[in-house]
């Protein structure tokens, strides 16, 4: 009976922490819809290059980028600045041929007068953020320009960027991702539908609020004493960005988001490579929520809101163990469910938590929509892209709730890059060999806990045939979507590693 009574307990506990992070969804969703026709009305005129402008350095934090180097590098050499007040910084790791290829590229590129150099570490230490540490020691700028290696900046990003550090207080302008290879598949249309998720309604919802926000690690654009004032770049995290930016924050800066200004960038084509980078963010969220959420709440001249709305963004990657728990704990709460009616009323009040799907729906469903006006997206099409992410957010619970339980309990990895095809202008050779790459070794473990946690839902499916006289289906919905998560990540897997 006691072993009973836990994992009801601990279901309820994990159904009641995943509602109030609907809650917090609902309430930043109701702060975007006010707030999203702000940005034009406070939209200031780009600089001119005839103005006094500041001098800014452009740093390309870049790890065996060959398949994306050459674009990212002439993107930026075309960027609209006065040369004299422009330095880019191509801070390379790389072991592979990537490094020659900026070498030569870096030459050529210095011979038409402009100011880019080009440094390279043989090793790695602290990864990218010990390469954006000793990039700043060198840097010359009182600014500091980011971006991935899959980024591909608009000429005048810089020029509409800068006008917001008019405000002292900014210590950085975010500006929003876009996606050029949205409609590549399913799997990167979920990947869009999540980020525009995040650029809308958790970042704008979060700048109305008035409650701590984040840089993205690229597409921005930071004030250099801001950087130094909070402490560096540290490798502790491998959500580097993340943690500056509440270090900063926590000093009294503000981070400035700008959807307006919109810098293109690729989603992850593979299940690998998706997997990578969602193991990378969540576990990066788990450390630093380990690292800072006491300072948030000792801070003594920040609100409850400011504390409250903190803690639940730090805490937010670790709902995909959650999530994962209650997957686990779905079939013993079925067979309780049936072998203990005196607790039956305790799962009718289950039931009630179906109100957090709902929550998910509306504020979800409703800000994919209004931050998507230019596509004219039907509301039909809205709520089928909410079930497709829906499902495959439970399909990667199992790679992200893995990465949660390491960032929790401090198990140090190594920073590992997303693998980057040129989706522009691809060749067949680039995608072999980024499969070669990256294929093996690290994804076994979330690729076997897939296969087992689809085969425990399709059990659970046929346990509750069982149940009872004429069955319980109360947790097939639950255990359907499980089904079509975790085996669509398989199957395409296996596409992805037979793919030429």
């Amino acid at each position: 009976m006691i072993l009973e009574f836990l994992t009801v307990l601990i279901y309820a506990l994990c159904l009641f922490i995943v509602l109030l992070f609907a809650v917090t969804q609902v309430l930043l969703f109701h702060k975007f819809k006010g707030a999203r026709n702000l940005f034009t009305k406070n939209q200031l005129p780009p600089l001119s290059l005839k103005d006094d402008l500041p001098r800014v350095t452009i740093q390309l934090p870049i790890y065996n980028e060959q398949n994306v180097i050459q674009a990212l590098i002439r993107q930026v050499a075309a960027i609209q600045y006065p040369m004299d007040r422009l330095e880019i910084q191509v801070l390379d790791d790389s072991t592979d041929q990537t490094t020659a290829m900026v070498g030569a590229l870096v030459s050529k590129l210095n011979a038409k007068g402009i100011p880019i150099r080009h440094l390279h570490r043989r090793h790695r230490t602290g990864f990218k953020a010990g390469a954006l540490k000793e990039g700043l020691a060198a840097a010359t700028g009182e600014f500091i320009a980011i971006f991935d290696a899959d980024f591909l900046p608009q000429s005048d990003w810089l020029l509409r960027s800068m006008p917001y550090f008019k405000d002292p207080k900014i210590g950085v302008v975010q500006t929003r991702w876009g996606h050029l290879n949205r409609a590549h598949s399913i799997l990167t249309r979920v990947q869009a539908f999540a980020l525009d998720l995040h650029f809308g309604l958790e970042q704008i919802g979060r700048q109305a609020h008035g409650v701590f926000m984040n840089f993205n690690g690229t597409a921005g654009i930071w004030r250099k004493s801001c950087i130094e004032e909070a402490g560096n770049w540290s490798g502790t995290t491998l959500t580097e960005d993340l943690d500056l930016s509440y270090r900063a924050q926590l000093k009294g800066w503000r981070i400035l988001y700008r959807p307006d200004i919109i810098t293109p960038a690729q989603l992850p084509q593979s299940v690998q490579a998706a997997r990578s980078q969602q193991f990378r963010w969540n576990k990066g969220g788990a450390q630093n929520f380990r690292q800072l959420w006491r300072r948030l709440w000792a801070k003594k001249d920040l609100s409850l809101k400011e504390k409250v709305f903190g803690t639940a963004h730090l805490f937010s990657s670790s709902i995909f163990f959650l999530v994962l728990i209650l997957i686990v704990l779905s079939l013993p709460l079925l067979w309780i469910k049936n072998s203990h009616p005196q607790w039956s009323w305790i799962f009718y009040l289950f039931q009630s938590f179906g109100l957090t799907t709902l929550l998910f729906l509306w504020s979800y469903t409703g800000a994919y929509k209004m931050f998507n006006t230019q596509r004219n997206l039907s509301w039909a099409q809205a709520f089928f892209d909410f079930i497709v992410f829906f499902t495959l957010a439970i399909g990667l619970s199992a790679n992200n709730a893995i990465a949660v339980i390491q960032g929790h309990l401090g198990v140090i990895t190594p920073f590992v890059r997303t693998p980057k095809v040129n989706t522009v202008n691809a060749k067949r050779g680039d995608r072999v060999k980024t499969r070669a790459n990256y294929s093996a070794g690290g994804a076994i473990a979330p690729v076997v806990l897939e296969l087992f946690l689809m085969l425990y839902a399709l059990f659970g499916l046929f346990l509750a045939t069982k149940m009872g006289t004429t069955g319980d289906y109360g947790l097939a919905p639950f255990h359907i979507l499980c089904i079509l998560g975790f085996g669509y990540l398989l199957i395409k897997s296996i596409f992805d590693r037979f793919k030429h």
